[in-house]
């Protein structure tokens, strides 16, 4: 017999939505302890552990911040230290959040330059290079990339976006916004020539929402002095006289706390054994999605460049003519499953499968069972079999 729609579902909700992710009751625990000192020994002791640990997950070696803030702080934070009013940047577009970003930076008094993308597909790295190519005066200060757009399930390879900067003998700097990727997906800021990375603690690292950090290269931390950009809190020079802090105001502790298990639970499994993780749960969802859409009539996936999909975050297209909002409704008030939904133009047309963080074989596959569940539930059309080609998938990767 079915279950009264007004009843409230049971049991611990399965979270896999793409951002905030599960926390692990080994970094609760962690931040379950009395208030400390941020000037006490013991405190700057775990301070330094952090951001040394943080210094090993972005692969640098370069100058770290971190701010009480989403990372959107950590966005503003990138954009008042490194330019000027009526300067310009280059946004390469990958979805939702690149646009987020140009609207942010637009709105603080910089132009902007786009290079348009099908989301499905991916920017063409030689329209950015051809772009870069055209600007003689090298009027653009930067080049501002999301490297997984969360809105979207795809990858930007930063790399090749450096190599085009290069090519183009261009001396832009590269931000890159790296907040659902890190501590995901492999990351060297170092070896890729990232200049600025934007990171936020409640994705990869498993943490709750308010901690940004900001890897900074030597190059940028120059451009940083001549910036003629309004800030205060998020002053890169006056956080690096504020020491052995590096923080405007007071340090949140508790953060620090948390961080630290973080990163010991990053470092015991091992970071390659993360990636692989990634990977393979990230592979096992695709392989169901494939299944769902199999008849033609299901949902598909909305990436189409196989190279190019995100290991951290599945996007999901609902077959013409069906809305999301109502399976992603049933399958949080029916079955205590949360599912991301749409943004901006995708909103009611997808849904996202968060599969990072905090995450094993049980759990995936309980979400994929279920997203089964309220898809038959909701009359969403779909071929069965997405569980049993998971399955597969994972065993063949065992």
């Amino acid at each position: 017999m079915n279950a009264p729609v007004n009843v409230k579902p049971r049991g611990r909700q399965f979270f896999n939505n793409p951002g905030p992710t599960n926390i692990p009751d080994r970094i609760l625990r962690a931040m379950d302890r009395p208030v400390m000192d941020f000037l006490a020994p013991e405190f700057l002791d775990i301070q330094r552990a952090c951001m040394a640990g943080v210094k090993r997950v972005l692969k640098t070696d370069q100058t770290l911040f971190m701010h009480a803030s989403t990372g959107h702080g950590a966005w503003e934070a990138a954009v008042a230290n490194l330019f000027s009013p009526g300067d310009t940047v280059l946004v390469v577009e990958t979805g939702y959040f690149s646009l987020g970003w140009k609207e942010m930076v637009e709105t603080l008094g910089l132009k902007v330059e786009t290079v348009p993308a099908d989301w499905r597909k991916g920017v063409e790295i030689a329209k950015v290079a051809e772009h870069l190519a055209k600007d003689k005066a090298h009027a653009i200060k930067a080049v501002l990339a999301v490297h997984n757009e969360t809105a979207t399930g795809m990858v930007l390879p930063l790399a090749e976006i450096r190599r085009a900067i290069d090519e183009a003998r261009h001396p832009a700097l590269l931000l890159s916004d790296t907040i659902s990727s890190l501590g995901s997906m492999e990351y060297k800021m170092d070896a890729w020539g990232v200049d600025v990375t934007i990171g936020g603690s409640q994705k990869g690292l498993m943490m709750p929402t308010g901690m940004a950090l900001t890897g900074v290269s030597d190059k940028a931390m120059e451009a940083s002095r001549t910036s003629k950009m309004p800030k205060y809190y998020f002053n890169w020079q006056l956080m690096n006289s504020r020491m052995p802090q590096r923080f405007i105001g007071t340090v949140p502790v508790h953060f620090f706390f948390g961080l630290e298990e973080s990163i010991k639970m990053l470092e015991e499994e091992g970071l390659d054994a993360v990636f692989a993780r990634h990977a393979r749960l990230a592979e096992a969802t695709r392989a169901a999605v494939h299944a769902w859409g199999a008849n033609g009539k299901g949902p598909t996936l909305y990436g189409q460049t196989a190279d190019r999909l995100s290991n951290s975050v599945t996007t999901v297209l609902m077959p013409e003519g069906v809305s999301s909002d109502g399976l992603r409704k049933t399958a949080l008030e029916r079955y205590n499953l949360s599912l991301g939904g749409g943004l901006g133009p995708l909103m009611g047309k997808v849904f996202r499968i968060g599969h990072l963080g905090d995450l094993n074989e049980p759990m995936l596959l309980g979400c994929l069972a279920t997203t089964e569940l309220a898809m038959k539930t909701a009359g969403v059309p779909f071929a069965p079999g997405g569980v049993d080609a998971a399955i597969d998938s994972l065993a063949g990767r065992a």
